[in-house]
């Protein structure tokens, strides 16, 4: 058991809202255990499918599992679950803060009217308040 992969008890939690396999058959190589801490690992390591180590089964069967529980529905289920479990306990506490000098406008909302001011016409911003000649690469005004 590698230092990120499941307890027997988390185990023994999460094994009650997998899914029950539909038609029987031929024993899996590769326990749901493996394949889902093989899942763990590379969610929280950030590596390629393909670096999964050996101990969770071929990298392959791990991102198939993976997808299909992602496609139908099954990781939101679970997640669903154990939340409504942990709420219910009062494990999670739901208060909120929010600091307000980490929210930026953004860049186009510098400009935005403001109410009772007038607009300034383009016309009239663009025109110079005094008339300048240049001869001779002086100034005169």
């Amino acid at each position: 058991m590698g230092r990120g992969d499941l307890t027997n008890g988390q185990w023994e939690r999460l094994e009650l809202l997998l899914p029950v396999g539909k038609k029987p058959g031929r024993p899996r190589t590769w326990t749901h255990r493996q394949l889902i801490d093989g899942i763990r690992w590379r969610t929280r390591t950030g590596a390629q499918w393909r670096d999964l180590p050996d101990r969770y089964g071929p990298w392959d069967r791990a991102y198939d599992l993976f997808r299909r529980w992602q496609r139908d529905g099954t990781w939101k289920r679970i997640f669903e679950q154990l939340q409504a479990e942990a709420d219910a306990k009062g494990l999670i506490p739901w208060d909120v803060s929010v600091d307000s000098t980490i929210a930026r406008a953004h860049q186009h909302a510098a400009g935005a009217r403001k109410k009772g001011l007038p607009r300034r016409s383009p016309r009239a911003a663009s025109s110079p308040n005094r008339t300048t000649m240049v001869s001779g690469g002086r100034a005169a005004g």
